[in-house]
């Protein structure tokens, strides 16, 4: 049985207590909501802060606010279950619950947060193993080694972005409030994620995610398409986000971003698909030509599930399928 290693235990009741005891304790410390990503990190050593600052009590970081008409703030520890069937978020802004809704199973959604899945550490066959296992293989790059074993001659970390909502906010443009004791600084998602799998947030470690703010929902469409081996509880071995904006209700493309995630370190957004898209009708041969154009970027790597080869033909099926869902609801 794999244990948790010693720690202390903080609960602060505000944002200021929170970011002070962080302050205070330095890079030994480290923040937790739900626990679902960090605590199963613990056990298998991958992670080892002797401070863990728990921020579900925090009342801002629980409240949702807004609408689609005014634009919508997500607190950072609302949990996935309530971003699920929220009745704003269902109506305004169905891609986040829908994507939400592909997370892990309903017991582990109903204790994981969005700000959690936001953050979610890089992943990789090679790193996401026992303390014991990870030992027989002399480690890797990402914890106590010095060789990916992804790719043995790069001097870079090839973990894989494995979030679901990631790429969703990265299509739709939301931004990340996030807080310490040097004041508060906004983010926009797309310029969060480095393409490095060790590295892979521009975030200092006394940074607290504080809640997540979505654009107005005017006139903006977008879909989420996730493989996995299994229906539920499995991570995205790729997951393809779709966002349009249309000149009018019959008009042609106006805006369009295709983001990829599941395989790169970072959300990877193809620009050429957003290129072939706008100023077109959103019709068969622009779909098929958006997914041509993310298929030759996707460069997916050996350290998930599936064999790396199929996962990129992959990527063309699930850019039709996520544009397709987003013609038929014109």
């Amino acid at each position: 049985m794999m244990r948790l290693p010693k720690f202390d235990y903080r609960a602060p009741r505000t944002i200021a207590e929170a970011v002070k005891i962080v302050g205070d304790v330095g890079p030994t410390a480290q923040f937790v909501a739900g626990g679902t990503d960090l605590y199963p990190n613990m056990k298998r050593r991958q992670q080892t802060p002797r401070t863990v600052i728990s921020v579900m009590r925090l009342r801002e970081l629980n409240d949702v606010s807004g609408d689609g008409n005014s634009g919508l703030r997500i607190g950072a520890s609302v949990t996935l279950t309530d971003i699920c069937n929220h009745p704003i978020i269902k109506r305004d802004y169905p891609v986040v619950a829908q994507a939400a809704r592909t997370i892990s199973t309903p017991i582990l959604r109903n204790m994981g947060t969005i700000g959690g899945n936001l953050l979610l550490d890089t992943r990789c066959n090679y790193y996401d193993q026992n303390y014991e296992w990870r030992k027989g293989i002399n480690f890797c790059l990402k914890k106590d080694g010095d060789v990916c074993w992804v790719a043995p001659g790069s001097s870079k970390c090839w973990a894989v972005q494995s979030s679901d909502l990631v790429p969703v906010m990265v299509a739709i443009g939301a931004k990340l409030r996030f807080a310490s004791t040097l004041g508060e600084r906004i983010v926009d998602a797309a310029g969060l994620y480095n393409d490095d799998g060790i590295e892979y947030l521009k975030k200092r470690p006394d940074e607290l995610l504080v809640s997540i703010d979505l654009p107005k929902a005017n006139g903006w469409r977008a879909s989420y398409q996730k493989l996995r081996r299994r229906g539920a509880f499995d991570f995205p071995v790729l997951g393809v986000a779709a966002f349009v904006q249309f000149e009018s209700s019959n008009g042609p493309v106006k805006d369009a971003r295709i983001i990829l995630g599941g395989v790169a370190p970072s959300p990877l957004e193809i620009t050429e698909a957003a290129r072939v898209l706008v100023g077109q009708d959103l019709g068969n041969d622009q779909i098929e030509a958006a997914a041509e154009a993310a298929y030759i970027r996707a460069r997916p790597l050996d350290n998930t599930d599936f064999v790396m080869n199929w996962r990129k033909q992959m990527t063309r099926q699930y850019t039709i399928k996520a544009l397709r869902d987003l013609a038929s609801t014109r």
